[in-house]
């Protein structure tokens, strides 16, 4: 078995080169990113991008356009997979705060969601995603608080 660091394995995946033993200490793609559809399309150390493809009759509210709990997933999913990326076998994380501001409705539409450290801290950091439409329009930003979690802590995480 290739254990390999996450930003190297996530790259591969990506790129679809994966090599049968290739293995890192975190699960990608994560049950609920295969579960909505979720793309990992970028990414860094400390930054990622997910996109997925909307559709109301799948991610829709009572309205009709996609539902704001969607699109805080995707953000809190990005945000989830940059933060991944720099941590060290035996570390975790949790999202502590999440913050959304909605800027316009959704229907059928590719989004990007683009997350970036604000503040990197050895156990708090801080987070921005702006998810995006193809038109390049801004649907919504959001913030998050993240902490890593190590020793006793981020056993079972």
């Amino acid at each position: 078995m290739n254990t390999i660091s996450i930003v190297k394995y996530i790259y591969k995946m990506i790129n679809g080169n994966l090599g049968e033993g290739d293995h890192t200490f975190m699960t990608y793609p994560t049950a609920i990113s295969k579960t909505l559809g979720f793309k990992i399309t970028e990414i860094d150390v400390g930054s990622a991008t997910i996109e997925v493809e909307t559709d109301p009759l799948k991610h829709g509210n009572q309205q009709g356009t996609v539902h704001g709990g969607f699109l805080c997933e995707l953000a809190d999913a990005a945000i989830g997979t940059a933060h991944s990326t720099l941590m060290g076998e035996g570390e975790s994380f949790a999202s502590i705060e999440l913050k959304i501001n909605f800027f316009r409705p959704v229907w059928r539409e590719k989004l990007r969601a683009v997350a970036k450290p604000v503040q990197s801290g050895k156990t708090v950091s801080c987070y921005v995603c702006q998810i995006y439409k193809t038109n390049g329009k801004l649907v919504a930003s959001v913030t998050s608080t993240v902490m890593t979690l190590r020793g006793d802590k981020a056993k079972g995480r």
